[in-house]
């Protein structure tokens, strides 16, 4: 589990193709990858990826067909810069939201508009995410915790982009078309699915049956 505030950034220094995996090479500071073992759990642009190894300033992650479809791991080269968090310690601060890691796929930068200090960013996200997201709810971009500003019909999202955030992650490296991982809030993917999956006649608001009209009775 992870919070959604990005703790440093790295760059893509290796890519390797064999036996199905796709292995990479993640140059990070050294105060960042003295605190991670190998089997330990870090978010990688908001991806939850398992460091195979671990030298100084160097991760080692590999990653599967799946994960390489469904986020924008398949378009990493070297050079690419890539948000980074390790995974949130049983006790610590939650400054951020419950990010899984699960990332749910892709979006799109749609526009950038610099307005006095800060940036507002619109983004295209998948279909279920945008049905799970409410206005000033959470979404997770690249593994950034953000509030969603505004929630735009079909399916866009504008967020608002303070300097630090914009200084210290990958979003001004983004151009617009450019693709962004995406993961929805955890608690409204779980409202989401009991009301998918409620009985017929239930009250969503109670989650018990009914009671019966009162027409034609005494």
């Amino acid at each position: 589990m992870f919070t959604g505030i990005i703790e440093t950034m790295g760059r893509i220094s290796g890519v390797q193709d064999r036996d199905g995996i796709r292995e990479f090479a993640l140059q990070v500071p050294e105060s960042f990858a003295a605190g991670i073992r190998p089997g330990d759990s870090v978010a990688v642009d908001g991806a939850c990826l398992t460091p195979v190894r671990v030298d100084p300033g160097l991760l080692h992650v590999q990653v599967i067909g799946t994960t390489l479809g469904r986020t924008v791991a398949g378009r990493y080269k070297e050079g690419s810069s890539v948000n980074l968090e390790r995974a949130m310690a049983m006790g610590g601060r939650l400054d951020g939201h419950l990010v899984q890691g699960h990332v749910d796929g892709t979006g799109e930068l749609v526009s950038v508009t610099e307005d006095g200090e800060y940036w507002r960013l619109r983004f295209r996200v998948p279909p279920e995410v945008h049905r799970g997201t409410i206005p000033h709810g959470s979404i997770a971009l690249n593994g950034i915790s953000l509030t969603v500003n505004a929630l735009l019909e079909p399916d866009q999202v504008e967020v608002g982009i303070i300097p630090h955030t914009w200084t210290h992650t990958n979003l001004s490296e983004l151009e617009p078309g450019d693709p962004v991982n995406v993961e929805g809030d955890l608690i409204g993917k779980y409202v989401g699915r009991w009301l998918e999956t409620r009985p017929e006649g239930t009250d969503p608001a109670a989650g018990a049956p009914r009671p019966p009209d009162d027409e034609g009775t005494d």
